[in-house]
């Protein structure tokens, strides 16, 4: 998919699949998949031809706006499916003076702390300002 999508990000024009195909030797299958992944994460947008009955693909070239793309799915099939995990954890019966259960609720709480502040941080990134991102971004590096 990565290969798919850099191709596709340094590519002057549309490409096809069979483009995609030849370009990285790849399978149609693997092409078709890929790249109706790339569409669902909305990183890659279709590009209708008048004439053709070939379907064109052009990625999105706004890097902030891939970025958000990218941490929207990410933190969708990622992190929300471990907070979901963690509060099941969560509701597990146990004996509150049992040290073992105290050290196990302790250690559940803190990820679940640390993927709190992680979600905070990734949502602020998803509305952040070009601006505002970009300035305390390379802040970070400078």
């Amino acid at each position: 998919m990565a290969q798919i999508h850099a191709l596709l990000l340094v590519s002057a024009e549309a490409l096809s699949t069979e483009d995609l195909m030849a370009q990285l030797q790849i399978s149609r299958g693997n092409a078709s998949m890929n790249v109706r992944e790339l569409l669902d994460w909305g990183l890659v947008y279709k590009e209708l031809r008048p004439g053709e009955r070939r379907e064109f693909f052009v990625a999105e070239k706004d890097m902030l706006q891939v970025t958000r793309c990218v941490i929207r799915e990410r933190k969708r099939r990622e992190l929300d499916a471990m907070k979901r995990s963690l509060d099941q954890l969560a509701t597990l019966p146990g004996d509150p003076n049992d040290p073992a259960f105290q050290a196990y609720h302790r250690t559940l709480t803190d990820i679940q702390q640390l993927a709190d502040n992680a979600d905070r941080v990734l949502t602020r990134l998803m509305q952040a300002e070009r601006s505002w991102f970009w300035d305390k971004f390379l802040k970070l590096f400078m």
